[in-house]
């Protein structure tokens, strides 16, 4: 067997080194997720914290942003509610502060609408609003907030991604689901036409559906459904932080070429 001089296998040594840099996009990534203390937006958190991103969230409830930002050292925890107009910006302002720009950012704060479930012609117009301002105003706003240091990092190439939560109630028609499907629908769409406006900006935008999960979400949504037969937060988690990490340029190589979104729909499924 042949043994490698110093020199040789500290060439190797670089050489792995640079293979995990290419191979590991997130690592060092800036990521602002928003409902990120509980159910996906949690599981979230603590996945891209696990792969070595830089993390910045945002929930409405000051006492749940500070303990899970006591739980997950080195998350920053941002007070703030995405449906309120004037919180937009104060959010925006802390998530480039705190992190110092922003490549990723991860639009899951959702609203159910009225609980339980209520037919569409019997949801008051309030309900529907709601939704509405937290599932596609909301992030129309933070996004567009936000515009301006996702488009510098694509610039100077360390890639721009946006996800936006959404789900198979945005194309089935389920009765019952009607704000909330109806809501991500729009949010879908507007994915889509985002996708579009700032291809040759590098910043890519993605729509997808994490799958049915034991969320404290989908209990208040279907309180007897059988815990057993639903995904993990923490699977979706793994697999929609794998779709972003495919859609940001690798350490250290070429951006990767734009992909759309219909392309990475049910990736996650």
């Amino acid at each position: 067997m042949t043994i490698p001089s110093d020199a040789t296998a500290h060439e190797s040594t670089l050489e792995r080194r640079h293979e995990t840099d290419i191979a590991d996009p997130i690592k060092g990534a800036r990521v602002a997720i928003t409902g990120g203390t509980s159910g996906l937006g949690l599981a979230l958190v603590r996945e891209f914290l696990k792969r070595g991103a830089r993390v910045a969230f945002v929930a409405r409830t000051r006492e749940r942003v500070e303990r899970v930002a006591r739980e997950q050292r080195g998350a920053h925890g941002i007070v703030g509610d995405v449906s309120s107009k004037d919180d937009i910006y104060p959010i925006a302002v802390q998530v480039v502060g705190e992190l110092g720009g922003l490549d990723v950012l991860i639009n899951n704060a959702s609203d159910l609408g009225p609980v339980p479930l209520h037919m569409l012609s019997d949801t008051e117009c309030e309900d529907l609003e709601r939704a509405f301002s937290t599932n596609v105003t909301g992030p129309f706003r933070l996004t567009k907030a936000l515009m301006g240091a996702l488009a510098a990092s694509a610039r100077e190439g360390r890639g721009a991604v946006v996800l936006n939560i959404t789900s198979d109630t945005a194309v089935n028609p389920y009765p019952g689901w009607g704000a909330y499907g109806a809501s991500k629908a729009a949010l879908h769409h507007l994915s889509r036409i985002w996708g579009e406006e700032h291809a040759a900006d590098g910043v890519r935008f993605l729509s997808l559906d994490p799958g049915d999960m034991d969320t404290p979400m989908h209990a208040a949504a279907v309180p007897d459904a059988d815990p057993t037969t639903l995904k993990r937060p923490e699977t979706s988690a793994s697999e929609l932080a794998d779709a972003i990490a495919q859609a940001l340029p690798r350490h250290g190589a070429s951006v990767v070429p734009s992909t759309t979104v219909s392309e990475l729909e049910g990736a996650t499924r």
